[in-house]
């Protein structure tokens, strides 16, 4: 069964232009035109993805995002934010509140969907010769696509589990924010490196005792980030 992606957008026009693309690369699409549709057809339909605009009539993708994050039931779907503003500030509180990836108006729908593949490829498990990774406490699961610190399961967003998943297997080598991009989302951002302090913040909040002093994920000053040897 293919998967299916939820279009939000109160532009019309934009979600038959998705839609299109989208069928047309093999997906199912279901559509929203505002905020408390789109909610209802996360918890009826419960899709693989959502691509969802912040700007709709009754509330922002934002506040959409955080209840989907905060609902235990929905809090793992990917999404990607869709946006006309172009403030580096907006982009970092969409990636903040767990967006998974974040695509300015005017956008070219190919790109898109190539982004949604990227996306839906990191929310599925990846087979690899090593199936657990495990770090001093921190176990990642491949198989089970599942993060357990001390034997608690932490809630990741894919984004996030790919994030860690790169920093687990090389620890104590220092990646760029470039190379962290690159090896974990499997593409580059347009020029937004400092997106990826986003998901670390996000990331050292679940797994960190104390995210101001963490203990796992280790900032490179002048470089990136590392995840640290036991």
């Amino acid at each position: 069964m293919s998967q299916r992606i939820l279009v939000v957008d109160d532009d019309k026009h934009i979600v038959r232009l998705v839609q299109s693309y989208l069928e047309q690369a093999g997906y199912q699409v279901l559509t929203a035109f505002d905020g408390a549709a789109a909610l209802r057809v996360i918890r009826t339909d419960r899709p693989d993805l959502a691509v969802l605009d912040v700007m709709l009539p009754d509330q922002d993708g934002w506040a959409i995002t955080r209840a989907v994050r905060s609902d235990a039931n929905m809090a793992n779907l990917p999404i990607i934010m869709l946006t006309a503003r172009v403030e580096e500030t907006d982009r970092i509180i969409g990636l903040e509140l767990g967006a998974d990836d974040y695509v300015p108006k005017p956008f070219n729908p190919r790109e898109l969907v190539a982004r949604v593949r990227a996306v839906l490829r990191r929310s599925g498990s990846t087979p690899t010769a090593a199936h657990v990774l495990e770090q001093h406490g921190l176990r990642l699961d491949l198989d089970r696509h599942r993060v357990t610190r001390d034997g608690q399961l932490i809630d990741v967003t894919p984004t996030e589990f790919d994030l860690l998943k790169v920093l687990m297997e090389y620890p104590g080598h220092a990646f760029t924010r470039a190379e962290l991009i690159e090896k974990g989302l499997g593409y580059t951002y347009d020029g937004l490196d400092r997106g990826i302090d986003s998901h670390i913040k996000n990331l050292r909040k679940k797994i960190e005792p104390d995210p101001i002093n963490p203990i796992y994920i280790e900032t490179v000053y002048g470089v990136g980030y590392r995840l640290a040897m036991a």
